[in-house]
């Protein structure tokens, strides 16, 4: 065995010796670990200098036009303050309701023989509507005329009696007793005329209820009864109703708190405008004026009812139609005006950044008076003309240097200064609290 073994060390495999002579062959990976590093560094030093091009192209296509560069000035949108007038409104919620609704009921009993309307028409006062069955009354008033004949027969031969029993009873041939009766009778018939005239009238009367008619103007609804059916004075349900709609009113509420101020304008004889908006408070429907105030105040919740008119002449308003209601109490004559906005509010309450002549920002407390729409009054701390920052206040401090553009101008940006959708009371929208935050309805649109 041991021969063998030193026979195999000195005679190896060919194949074991080919395989070993080829990895020896093979040449050996040497490390390279500073490879990688060395490419991330590369890689980013590019990146650095492709960004440092883009900002610089960036910031040269936003200088201004002439090469001037805006260095740390602050881009604001400015506007003038000016003087003008502006409305103080109260508004509430409200319903429209007819100015006056009729039921159409027949005053008679009796089968219908004609319905004379169309459900949905325009109906005009005096208009027919209905016919009832006319023969009954027609034969109670010839009864009742042929009653009036008969009485006045009698009454002619008793009036003759008395005359004669006059003459004997002044001759002494009857007693006085008997010219009284006489004289009694015909008192009697002309009682009997008089209730006989009265049903003749009553029938004829009976005959015209008989013709039935719309009492006021207004759109008819629905018909509760068809032709042929036999109705009865005492019926409530009635054939149908109708709607005054042209004009028609509208019932809405107000706080108690508001109410002073309406009712010595209508002491005064003022007529208050008032307007109906949507149910979204974007489209005016009907402008009117108010008529009157309810009597008593809601003690629940603290609210007065008011009324008021509108003449609808272009059927805007439905009966049960909701919709949002501006009354109109007073206009400030005068006020110094700014777009909502320009108002700012911080900790030590509310301001407007003033644009003066060197151009850096000044920060000017003010005190808000009445806001319409998108139209602040400012009672204090603003004169008319001084310029106020309406867009990029977002961005400035105080003492900032800024580039300003009037909102005049054209360009992007410009809040103030828009106009609002027709028929809204602005671009806010009515009800906007001070600083151009919106209020909810049935509150005072009022500073503080």
């Amino acid at each position: 065995m041991e021969k063998e073994r030193v026979a195999t060390l000195e005679n190896p495999d060919p194949m074991h010796k080919l395989q070993r002579d080829m990895k020896d062959l093979q040449p050996r990976k040497k490390s390279r670990w500073w490879a990688w590093p060395l490419t991330l560094l590369i890689l980013g030093g590019g990146g650095y200098e492709l960004y440092q091009v883009a900002g610089k192209q960036k910031l040269a296509s936003s200088a201004p036009k002439g090469g001037k560069k805006g260095g740390g000035n602050v881009p604001v949108v400015a506007v003038s303050a000016r003087k003008g007038d502006i409305p103080v409104y109260l508004t509430g919620l409200g319903s429209v309701t007819a100015f006056n609704t009729v039921t159409v009921k027949s005053r008679v009993d009796g089968q219908v023989i004609k319905i004379a309307f169309e459900e949905g028409q325009l109906v005009h006062e005096g208009d027919l509507l209905a016919e009832i069955d006319p023969r009954p009354y027609q034969v109670q008033l010839l009864q009742a005329q042929g009653q009036l004949a008969k009485d006045q027969a009698q009454r002619k031969d008793a009036l003759v009696n008395l005359d004669r029993y006059k003459q004997l009873w002044e001759e002494k041939v009857i007693p006085k007793q008997q010219y009284d009766t006489q004289g009694s009778m015909v008192g009697q018939f002309d009682g009997a005329l008089t209730a006989d005239e009265a049903a003749i009238e009553s029938a004829k009367l009976s005959l015209t209820y008989c013709h039935i008619t719309a009492q006021v103007t207004g759109v008819i609804g629905l018909r509760q009864v068809d032709q042929g059916n036999i109705i009865h004075a005492t019926d409530t349900t009635g054939i149908a109703v109708i709607t005054q709609l042209q004009p028609i009113a509208v019932l809405f509420t107000i706080p108690e708190d508001n109410l002073q101020p309406v009712l010595k304008s209508l002491r005064n004889g003022q007529h208050l405008p008032v307007q109906a908006f949507d149910r979204d408070f974007k489209t005016r429907l009907a402008s009117g004026s108010l008529l009157t105030i309810d009597n008593t105040i809601d003690q629940s919740t603290g609210t007065s009812k008011l009324k008021a008119v509108f003449p609808n002449t272009d059927s805007a308003l439905f009966p049960n139609q909701f919709v949002n209601i501006r009354l109109l109490i007073d206009t400030k004559r005068n006020a110094v005006i700014v777009p909502a906005a320009a108002v700012q509010r911080g900790p030590d309450g509310t301001f407007v950044y003033v644009v003066p002549e060197d151009k850096k920002a000044e920060i000017r407390p003010i005190t808000v008076g009445t806001t319409e729409g998108n139209d602040v009054q400012i009672e204090k701390g603003l004169e008319v003309s001084e310029l106020v920052v309406v867009d990029g206040a977002d961005k400035l401090q105080d003492k900032s240097r800024m580039d300003v553009k009037m909102a005049s101008d054209p360009g992007p940006g410009i809040g103030a200064g828009e106009a609002p959708n027709d028929g809204a009371p602005g671009a806010g929208g009515p009800g906007r609290k001070k600083g151009g935050r919106s209020g909810k309805g049935g509150k005072k649109v009022t500073a503080e």
